[in-house]
């Protein structure tokens, strides 16, 4: 019986890791509509989700660390705790730059858009595609599906290269745009970050299956 609530619990902290996951998965995608759409309101929506994001991230980490101390796993069910603790945290600081881009969103809103928004939704694609299929590797204990995952970050670091230089050429080009070629640089650099997390993601899911500690970067 004991052993049977155990597991129990373990299924939970994986239901929650998944949970947080799609939370962090709506708060990327709502922050860039918000600044494409210059929609203060969804942007403050994304704003207050972070409480809610934070809250679920307390909760895995003091589940994890009840189970650690009540417990003691062992192999397995101990890289799986500490995995889903490592991806608790890359999630929580995901959720934290949705936020961040949230409020570009409050701060440009009535300033004139210096371009159209094409890579910076794309960018949010990619890394909400990857976070989505990250979660399935993570739920099937699939560790090469975590490594194909990780390469799609060289994309997201390309993307963020082009958009680099383009919004260079706006400032060099006409000195006014400076401060909202700036903001857009920042949304850019946010997304190419949360790639970054999501790398680690899958190396904590590689770990979890194999025991293997991996750079993917």
């Amino acid at each position: 019986m004991v052993r049977e609530a155990y597991h129990n619990d373990l299924h939970r902290l994986k239901d929650e890791t998944i949970n947080m996951a799609s939370l962090v998965g709506k708060a990327i995608n709502d922050a860039v509509l918000s600044l494409k759409n210059r929609d203060v309101e969804l942007a403050q929506k994304v704003i207050d989700m972070d409480t809610e994001i934070d809250a679920v991230y307390h909760k895995i980490e003091d589940d994890c660390m009840r189970l650690l101390a009540l417990q003691q796993p062992m192999a397995r069910d101990l890289r799986l705790i500490i995995s889903i603790l490592k991806m608790g945290i890359d999630l929580e600081r995901m959720g934290d730059l949705a936020l961040e881009i949230g409020i570009i969103t409050q701060i440009t809103a009535n300033v004139p858009p210096i371009k159209p928004l094409i890579d910076i939704p794309r960018m949010s694609e990619i890394s909400q595609e990857m976070l989505v299929n990250t979660m399935k590797a993570f739920k099937n204990k699939d560790a090469e599906l975590a490594r194909e995952i990780a390469r799609k970050d060289d994309e997201l670091d390309m993307l963020f290269d082009q958009i680099r230089r383009e919004l260079i050429s706006y400032m060099i080009e006409d000195p006014k745009t400076i401060t909202s070629a700036q903001h857009l640089t920042f949304v850019a650099r946010y997304l190419e970050r949360i790639g970054d997390h999501i790398t680690n993601l899958c190396e904590g899911v590689v770990f979890m299956v194999t025991g293997e500690r991996v750079e993917l970067n």
